[in-house]
């Protein structure tokens, strides 16, 4: 646990970057005078807090983190662009339906209105990120599977991009399910956000809830007095 604690402390102050791989094992248990297998079991709590990703046949590595400020509308692939990760999607369904009374309600449309409904995971640097589940009216997107990795690249290429959002964030623990989806322990802290975003004429034309790993997020506010 010291050593655990010793490394988490490392990595959290910046002495490891993002993709840096950690010492091995046999490195760590001779510099610290322990056994390989204590060294082992210390990386391992690390992997669980989701510190660290074990590439297979390769080593440990620090996991990506993403800091996101709240002023700023951007897209996942985006965000993560501009941070020098390599964003991807695995679709896990992508259909056409009828919108849910939230749903409805979320986006002023009428009852029985055809909606997308887009669900995929999200990955930095191959480490899952972000359960999202996505909704948008037929109108703006009549085929679901034209879209690619990013939405809003699909939104500006069609020329309905959103120009401002609400979002809102809160806690959750994660059920045995999505923490499945975003390989972390059942009941781990995860950021629940919901975001409705808008066009220049007011239209709401996107509604996302996205499940977000808390120990990978950091979301920033500026504040002013006055």
């Amino acid at each position: 646990m010291q050593i655990a604690r010793k490394l988490t402390d490392d990595v959290r102050a910046g002495r490891y970057q993002v993709d840096q791989a950690l010492p091995s094992e046999r490195t760590l248990s001779e510099q610290l005078n322990v056994s390989r297998v204590t060294a082992r079991k210390a990386i391992d709590q690390l992997v669980e807090q989701g510190l660290v990703v074990r590439k297979r046949g390769s080593g440990n590595y620090i996991a990506p983190r993403i800091e996101q400020p709240l002023s700023n509308l951007s897209s996942f692939s985006e965000q993560l662009q501009q941070r020098g990760y390599k964003p991807a999607s695995r679709w896990l369904r992508r259909e056409i339906v009828i919108a849910g009374a939230d749903e409805q309600m979320s986006l002023a449309l009428s009852p029985n209105t055809r909606v997308a409904r887009l669900e995929r995971l999200r990955f930095a640097d191959d480490v899952a990120m972000a359960y999202e589940v996505s909704v948008l009216p037929a109108t703006v997107v009549p085929d679901p599977l034209a879209i690619g990795d990013s939405l809003y690249q699909y939104l500006e290429r069609i020329g309905k991009p959103p120009v401002r959002a609400l979002q809102h964030i809160r806690a959750m623990n994660a059920p045995a399910e999505l923490a499945r989806q975003l390989d972390v322990p059942e009941g781990q802290a995860v950021l629940f956000i919901t975001r409705i975003a808008y066009l220049e004429n007011g239209e709401a034309v996107e509604l996302t809830h996205s499940y977000c790993r808390s120990d990978h997020y950091d979301f920033v506010a500026e504040m002013r007095r006055g």
